[in-house]
């Protein structure tokens, strides 16, 4: 069989195939050998170039990742926003369905595979916080919007509390308990000049996408 002149083509025709059954079916119940029949390749075709499901997963995020980078990215460096300003819409463009839907569809919990869970912490120190939030947050030093003096560790902590507590993906959430979380993450942060940060339309989005990825289960009484 003649080499492959079109590997790129091949790998964005899995990629797209993985994301929308990962999407439909959530990561655990879409199979390697339904993403084969879906792309119409050969077993071997998508083990040249992804030893696994789980590898699959891992490029269909980075690509997600990418496309919401560079939506912060406009916000980072738009220069008619303060720097709490850009914070607020930071964290309202994140929650936008084109990433956060589809991730909080297709991926396991967290606490469920620790190496999703390390991935997700090391994309907190070495690209979200350092890339995107440490900036802002020196901009907002800057412009007397925002009050510290360790920026950097500012910038973590806000990341670590809102990905990783607030964040239902990493396990199941009421949402009671993400409001709860919310108004404390609030309070937290009130003393650095940070007002308001997560409002009521971040908290509602946050249980719908919740419900969406994991909805509650019926109770004995509907399904008899």
């Amino acid at each position: 069989m003649g080499r492959n002149k079109y590997p790129e083509e091949t790998i964005r025709k899995i990629l797209d195939t993985a994301e929308r059954l990962f999407i439909e079916k959530g990561y655990d119940r879409a199979s390697l050998q339904e993403i084969i029949q879906e792309t119409g390749l050969s077993k071997g075709a998508i083990y040249h170039h992804f030893a696994s499901k789980e590898e699959i997963l891992y490029s269909v995020c980075d690509r997600i990742g990418q496309r919401n980078g560079e939506i912060l990215s406009e916000v980072r460096d738009d220069p008619r926003l303060s720097g709490l300003e850009k914070l607020r819409t930071i964290f309202k463009v994140s929650l936008q369905p084109e990433r956060q839907a589809k991730m909080f569809c297709m991926m396991p919990y967290l606490l469920d595979n620790a190496k999703f869970l390390a991935t997700e912490m090391r994309s907190i120190f070495t690209e979200v916080a350092p890339i995107f939030i440490e900036p802002i947050i020196r901009q907002g030093l800057a412009d007397g919007s925002i009050h510290t003096d360790h920026p950097r560790e500012l910038a973590e902590a806000m990341m670590l509390l809102s990905d990783i507590w607030i964040n239902p993906i990493v396990r199941p959430t009421t949402p009671e308990e993400i409001q709860a979380r919310c108004a404390v993450y609030n309070h937290l942060f009130q003393s650095f000049g940070i007002t308001e940060l997560i409002d009521r339309e971040i908290v509602d989005t946050l249980v719908g996408y919740a419900e969406m990825a994991h909805p509650p289960a019926l109770n004995e009484e509907s399904v008899n």
